[in-house]
């Protein structure tokens, strides 16, 4: 596999410098001279502070592949796909309820192909398309890379390498799952007969290609990590940790959850969540003050300061369960759905607004409705430094909303936190798994209640499934599919893999403030195999 093998060839130049750090502080050769097979020594031999100056840096590298910047190929032109921030927007942009923009000209925006439902999925649709798998095998190369100094040998009972190795085994099975969920048709929707992804194991630029594997076989070894990595981090002590920037049980299970739902095994995903939701000390749901931008100015001069809002920052987030801090936190996702941002977000007029539809089935009572403006225009805004004002249009959001930055700054450099996975979707995933299940369906809406209790606007009754206006007479199923809209809209391009797998098209035909109100079926929704793959891996088979 070509790609592959550029990752590899890539990053044998950070194993070069990560060498050189190395031997800096340990009686090794020079570092041009420290081989695989002398760093394999220092671990099976080594001083615990050797080991730890040898691994450590690889190690604490694993969570920051959720938060990347810089994927393979993409240089720096567009955050859109340079980023795992930007895919993920543009993903919720290829469906039924983000609106981009508000006038025709949104087909010069960022994002524009995706929403006009263009050659976003085509093998040769560019960094559309390409961006997707060269972040997941990025992702793999460097699991590989360290997993090839981990065997079980040599990790034995050291709990630093349990852990270490618990890490590239979680980063490694999430890539392999987003290949999945992106270049193969939804496991529970015809995928389980068809082709998987070719099975990388080894850290080789000269490896041999490898053909398909299939989907059962492909979702066999990732749920194989992830057991395997949960019984490491069990082993090493690394139970639930405070530390949201950690790969811990939280992170290893809530990757286990998300594969058994795209795979039905309902059973695998309530015992998942339900490990995250008993594991943590403390975990609770936002409260209605921290859930999304306040305007605290006027609407003349609004001010919408991201230090109270929990989705910008951790601090007012007790839901987070992998998110890392200012300095870290790359701010890409910010700059895209902020309707007061700029370049990207408001600037140039590319709101991510509600669909009008999804919208009118949030209830008055349920507060997340203040996410969003009504079906009037916002009003004018004037962006700094440029001076520059757009009139902010009806259903923009404010759950992303932000004025300046954590630090004040008007330019909303370093504007925020960042989080990739929160106890609310672990709560909507059991929901589903259980709305799956013949006779669980009292329990998933009992679950439901849990999430609509906490969502309930303060001094209204308490909202619950039975009192909820937009869900009677709808499955439990249905309810849990309308509540994962509304609680994770925006969030991490989940109604795209979503839909894919409930086997919901997009259709925008009846929406009043769709700008583009195409229509793709589900059959059109999975990735074909980037043409540079199918070009170079002989191996290799389309879908």
């Amino acid at each position: 596999m070509k790609n592959v093998r550029k990752y590899i060839g890539g990053l044998f130049a950070a194993a070069i410098l990560f060498s050189v750090g190395c031997s800096k502080k340990l009686d090794v050769p020079p570092p041009n001279n420290l081989q695989d097979q002398q760093i394999r020594d220092l671990l099976a031999n080594g001083t615990p502070e050797q080991i730890k100056l040898i691994m450590g840096s690889m190690a604490n590298n694993m969570p920051l592949t959720f938060n990347t910047a810089g994927i393979f190929g993409m240089g720096v032109a567009d955050i859109s796909y340079y980023t795992n921030q930007g895919l993920g927007v543009m993903r919720n942009l290829e469906a039924n309820d983000i609106v981009l923009g508000d006038q025709a000209i949104s087909d010069v925006l960022a994002g524009s192909i995706e929403y006009n439902l263009g050659n976003f999925q085509g093998s040769s649709g560019g960094a559309n398309n390409v961006a997707f798998w060269y972040y997941a095998w990025g992702n793999i190369t460097k699991a590989n890379q360290m997993l090839g100094f981990l065997p079980d040998d040599v990790v034995a009972n050291n709990s630093f390498l349990q852990d270490a190795k618990a890490r590239a085994l979680v980063v490694r099975a999430y890539s392999y799952n987003f290949l999945m969920e992106n270049y193969q048709d939804a496991y529970t929707q015809g995928g389980k007969t068809k082709l998987g992804m070719p099975l990388y194991t080894e850290f080789n630029p000269n490896q041999q290609f490898q053909a398909r594997a299939s989907a059962e076989d492909t979702y066999r070894f990732i749920k194989t990590d992830l057991t395997n990595a949960i019984s490491l981090l069990q082993a090493a002590g690394t139970g639930y940790t405070a530390n949201p920037s950690d790969i811990d049980l939280g992170v290893a299970n809530f990757v286990l959850a998300r594969v058994s739902l795209v795979t039905g095994d309902w059973p695998a995903a309530v015992t998942a969540c339900n490990s995250i939701l008993s594991g943590y000390s403390g975990l609770s749901l936002m409260t209605e003050a921290a859930y999304g931008g306040k305007n605290t100015g006027t609407p003349a001069n609004p001010v919408f300061d991201p230090v109270d809002n929990g989705f910008l920052n951790n601090d007012k987030n007790p839901e987070v369960i992998l998110g890392f801090p200012t300095g870290i936190a790359n701010n890409y996702f910010n700059s895209l759905m902020n309707p007061f941002g700029p370049s990207y977000g408001g600037l140039n007029r590319a709101y991510k607004r509600i669909d009008e539809r999804l919208y009118n089935l949030i209830a008055d009572d349920d507060y997340r409705k203040d996410c969003f403006q009504d079906n009037t225009d916002f009003g004018n805004f004037t962006y700094q430094p440029s001076g520059t004002v757009n009139t902010l249009p009806s259903y923009i959001n404010f759950k992303f909303a932000a004025t300046q930055s954590l630090d004040g700054n008007k330019d909303l450099a370093n504007s925020s936190t960042c989080y990739y996975m929160r106890s609310s979707e672990v709560l909507l995933m059991k929901a589903e798994a259980l709305a799956q299940q013949s006779g669980q369906e009292s329990e998933a809406k009992n679950t439901l209640n849990q999430l609509l209790a906490a969502r309930t606007r303060g001094g209204s009754p308490v909202l619950t499934v039975d009192n909820y206006p937009a869900m009677a007479g709808m499955t439990a199923l249905q309810m849990v599919q309308l509540q994962t809209r509304i609680e994770m809209w925006g969030e991490g391009g989940l109604e795209y893999y979503n839909n894919r797998r409930w086997n919901i098209p997009v259709d925008r035909s009846s929406s009043n403030n769709h700008i583009n109100k195409g229509q793709l079926p589900v059959s059109k929704m999975t990735a074909e195999i980037p043409f540079d793959e199918m070009n170079n891996n002989p191996l290799m088979v389309q879908n």
